[in-house]
């Protein structure tokens, strides 16, 4: 049986056994969805870029100790989001919001929609960290609440409550004037002391 018709497990079990080309083909079946994964959640490409590099060559020295208790793309997907919560952590003294919307924009958008999406992007960065990644996993990915609750390691109650959070927090930020008064993240509702189940 070829690389290609083998099944994901069969290929980490192939590569584990020394295989040079079993991990390659993992990487080709799973590049474009692991890469949408961290560009949402990264919002940068080049931070994205390095988060799926890290991701990978992580899997690639980790691939002997996956125990089947998964599918392969939700252990890689565990593996890409880990790499990503690191790089926003690193990211929190310096946070960047990149503003040129190429990957937001088609032919079609209006000035409008584009101009709203961007807001949307600039208050979704506002959210604490771990209210983001729950919406973007969730509500963006459309990861099942169980599946977000095993990747990121938390009960799926605490999913719910980071979820409904944060969008009660993306709704009150998309509000006109929302901001005027010349401190933008001034929202109770997503400060670490009124809400510590985001923060966790």
């Amino acid at each position: 049986m070829t690389a290609a018709a083998s099944s994901d497990a069969a290929l980490i079990a192939a590569h584990a056994a020394g295989d040079p080309r079993a991990f390659s083909e993992l990487v080709r079946r799973h590049r474009d969805r692991m890469w949408a994964v961290a560009l949402r959640t990264l919002r940068d490409p080049e931070e994205a870029s390095d988060a799926l590099q890290e991701a990978f060559i992580s899997a690639l020295r980790g691939a002997d100790r996956f125990r089947g208790d998964s599918e392969v793309g939700t252990w890689l997907h565990r593996i890409v989001v880990n790499a990503c919560l690191d790089r926003l952590r690193r990211q929190k003294a310096r946070p960047v919001i990149p503003l040129d919307g190429q990957e937001l924009r088609s032919p079609n958008d209006d000035h409008a929609a584009t101009l709203t999406r961007l807001d949307l992007r600039a208050a979704l960065q506002r959210l604490p960290e771990a209210q983001r990644v729950a919406l973007v996993l969730v509500d963006i990915e459309d990861v099942p609440v169980a599946e977000a609750a095993q990747l990121l390691g938390v009960p799926e109650g605490t999913i719910k409550s980071r979820c409904a959070r944060g969008r009660v927090a993306l709704a009150a930020a998309m509000r006109p004037g929302y901001g005027q008064d010349g401190n933008p993240d001034a929202d109770p509702g997503v400060t670490p002391e009124s809400d510590p189940a985001g923060w966790r």
